[in-house]
């Protein structure tokens, strides 16, 4: 291989004295500890040393330098080697590695942001490959830089299929920057993993998805010194064969010692036997320095140049204000950048993408690898991500939002097509009109009973079926609400749909952005004010009697119901809550006060998790409240929007209903 220097003796002595220390410093973690993977590190000592000290370019000084190449330690519970290398480089005290998982430590059983030289939080085995490739992908699309991005994996997670999500997608894009190192040790934890060591078919699978795939011995410096200098097309897989516990001789490749530390005296005697290994050497090996080539960005102060220009009472729908409005930012920002899972043309994300063709990523149809590629785009505040998809897919999703929150990522989705809502109702016409939506060679289709005929074409987000229940987001609050670090917003028209994506782009943490598929009203002026966690009153009079809280398409139901009580002289105040996390409750219970206590939300979405329970847990210890709520009691079926809503009490006549039985319930107990 022409550019393939090997390394003299000197180096690969030294390579492998640090293994062997890397062994002995994870046991040694490991015992103090009580807990942790020793056989797990161990059988990557060798792959740790060499690329750490042989390949990797980076500053030990500064783990975030944004021009130092990327390591993902996907097999998170190999974390001691990770803590041993970085005490190798001199970053950490070996001392400090006795202390892991201590309540004081910052170094914790699996990896976290925590310590600078972690990126993301990994122990959720499968995910780590997926951000490596929002880390690559990033590297050279976004910043056009050197820095190449490494991720380790072990076989036992060769068995999810977010690994092959991850290897499609870096096949996909041709990411040429992006080396996965499979530690095929053979053992996974209460039995062998389903390949065991058969490297050759590991080897033909990667091949089959795109990747250039090496095989080597994984306790061999030289043979992964000259891996990991190929020269780079495509996606590189080193297949490392390795030993589970290799230096233990009790626990060579043998069952039954996954996650158990050795006791104090067994250990001490593997130490001293791996301390016989290292020879002396007196060449001190140093990682290179990385090209200075990665180009400065600021993140801060993403703001919306204008404000919204839409005019009260016109029709929008919600997603497709939050497709506008990324577009409109991603105008004066270069580093907010889109992706979603082929479904742009119902997220209406297509707008930026037609606008910003270079910043879109398309996912397809994998919204694990999706939420995985965001986290990584967004690591080391390298970009502002905005990921879509339908509400209810994201559920699918869901271990990949929560390790997204434990790694401290800044990352915005955007569900479209919530609740009951996804469909349109197909109106009737006069026999004498006719109606064309230009965006395809149309069709004249007769409506036979409803007496007209409606123009109609090929479009995306104009049905006249029904989806049913499948593609119902009705869980969407409940699981975001639930993650640590969330907010979550819940526009209910284009003005405030505008607002929450300038607000999630400036906001730390997981930021949700729940959209709905049909047209509402544009109910506020383009000027008014929006922050998080602060509500707004839509509807109010001195005379109201109940406080109405409701988002969405269930806002729009409380206005309408509350233009039909008025004629029965019953005034409501009605609430848009614009986040549903976290929620102004002062505002809630401050008009409830109002209206004698009494509350009643409204909301497309399951009664559990969601808005109905948020306002729940804000009045739950405080007195003189009466809460009812109206919410999806059960699994849906197909129908019609209006049919929909009506069947299950969440529409304009059952929140009338409800409010008249509010009122007599509290009359009649006077």
């Amino acid at each position: 291989m022409e550019d393939y220097h090997k390394p003299d003796q000197a180096t690969v002595q030294a390579l492998r004295n640090i293994a062997q220390r890397l062994r002995i410093n994870s046991i040694r973690a490991t015992t103090a500890a009580g807990s942790g993977h020793p056989t797990s590190c161990c059988s990557v000592a060798e792959i740790m040393s060499v690329l750490f000290f042989h390949t990797m370019k980076y500053r030990p000084d500064d783990p975030k330098n944004p021009n130092n190449d990327r390591f993902v330690l996907s097999k998170g519970h190999a974390a001691p080697a990770l803590y041993s290398i970085w005490a190798e480089t001199g970053f950490l005290k070996e001392s400090d590695l006795v202390n892991m998982c201590q309540v004081d430590s910052a170094l914790e059983g699996h990896p976290t942001p925590k310590q600078q030289f972690v990126d993301v939080a990994t122990g959720s085995l499968g995910q780590g490959l997926g951000v490596a490739c929002g880390m690559a992908y990033t590297g050279k699309y976004f910043d056009k830089a050197s820095y190449r991005v490494f991720c380790l994996l072990g076989d036992g997670e060769m068995s999810e299929g977010a690994v092959w999500e991850a290897m499609a997608f870096a096949s996909y894009y041709q990411l040429d920057n992006l080396v996965a190192i499979l530690d095929i040790n053979r053992l996974g934890q209460s039995e062998p993993a389903p390949l065991q060591h058969h490297v050759e078919k590991y080897q033909r699978r990667c091949e089959a998805f795109g990747w250039h795939a090496i095989i080597v011995d994984g306790h061999s410096i030289e043979e992964l010194c000259k891996a990991l200098t190929q020269p780079r097309h495509q996606p590189t897989a080193i297949i490392a064969k390795t030993i589970k516990g290799k230096g233990i001789p009790v626990a060579e490749d043998k069952m039954g010692w996954h996650a158990k530390v050795l006791p104090k005296d067994m250990a001490e005697s593997v130490i001293r036997d791996l301390q016989s290994r290292i020879l002396n050497s007196n060449k001190r090996l140093y990682p290179a320095t990385p090209t200075e080539d990665a180009p400065p960005v600021s993140l801060r102060n993403a703001r919306m140049p204008s404000a919204p220009s839409y005019k009260l009472g016109e029709k929008v729908a919600t997603r497709k204000a939050y497709g506008m409005a990324l577009a409109k930012l991603g105008r004066y920002n270069e580093r907010v950048v889109a992706m979603d899972v082929d479904t742009k043309n119902f997220t209406y994300s297509e707008i930026f993408k037609n606008e910003h063709p270079n910043r879109f990523v398309e996912c397809y149809s994998a919204e694990q690898n999706m939420v995985s590629v965001a986290t990584g785009c967004a690591a080391r505040e390298r970009n502002i991500v905005f990921a879509s998809g339908l509400a209810t897919f994201f559920t699918r999703a869901y271990d990949q939002l929560r390790m997204a929150a434990i790694s401290e990522s800044n990352i915005n989705l955007c569900g479209s097509h919530c609740g009951l809502s996804i469909v349109v109702d197909v109106f009737c016409f006069p026999a004498c009109l006719e109606v064309e939506l230009i965006l395809a060679p149309p069709s004249l289709t007769p409506l036979g009973h409803l007496g007209g005929c409606l123009r109609v074409t090929t479009c995306p987000f104009v049905s006249t079926g029904e989806d049913g229940p499948a593609h119902m987001g009705l869980e969407d609050l409940a699981i975001f609400r639930a993650l640590p670090t969330s907010t979550v917003f819940y526009p209910s028209d284009g003005v405030s749909t505008e607002k929450a994506v300038e607000l999630a782009a400036n906001t730390k943490g997981v930021c949700y952005i729940r959209t709905s598929r049909p047209e509402s009203n544009i109910i506020y002026n383009s000027n008014e004010d929006f922050h998080v966690g602060q509500a707004k009153v839509v509807c109010q009079s001195k005379d109201d009697q109940v406080t109405v809280v409701g988002a969405g398409v269930a806002l729009h139901e409380a206005l309408a119901a509350a233009e039909q009580l008025k004629k029965e002289r019953i005034y409501i105040r009605v609430i848009d809550p614009f986040t549903i996390k976290p929620l102004d409750a002062k505002t809630i219970m401050d008009h409830a006060r109002s209206t004698r206590g009494r509350i009643l939300t409204v909301e497309d979405h399951y009664y559990e998790g969601g808005l109905g329970e948020a306002v729940c847990s804000a009045v739950v210890n405080e007195s003189g409240f009466l809460l009812q709520r109206l919410a999806v009691p059960h699994v849906p079926r197909s129908g019609k929007m209006s049919e929909l809503l009506k069947i299950y009490g969440i529409d304009r006549e059952s929140i009338v209903q409800a409010i008249r039985k509010m009122i007599s319930s509290s009359a009649n107990a006077k």
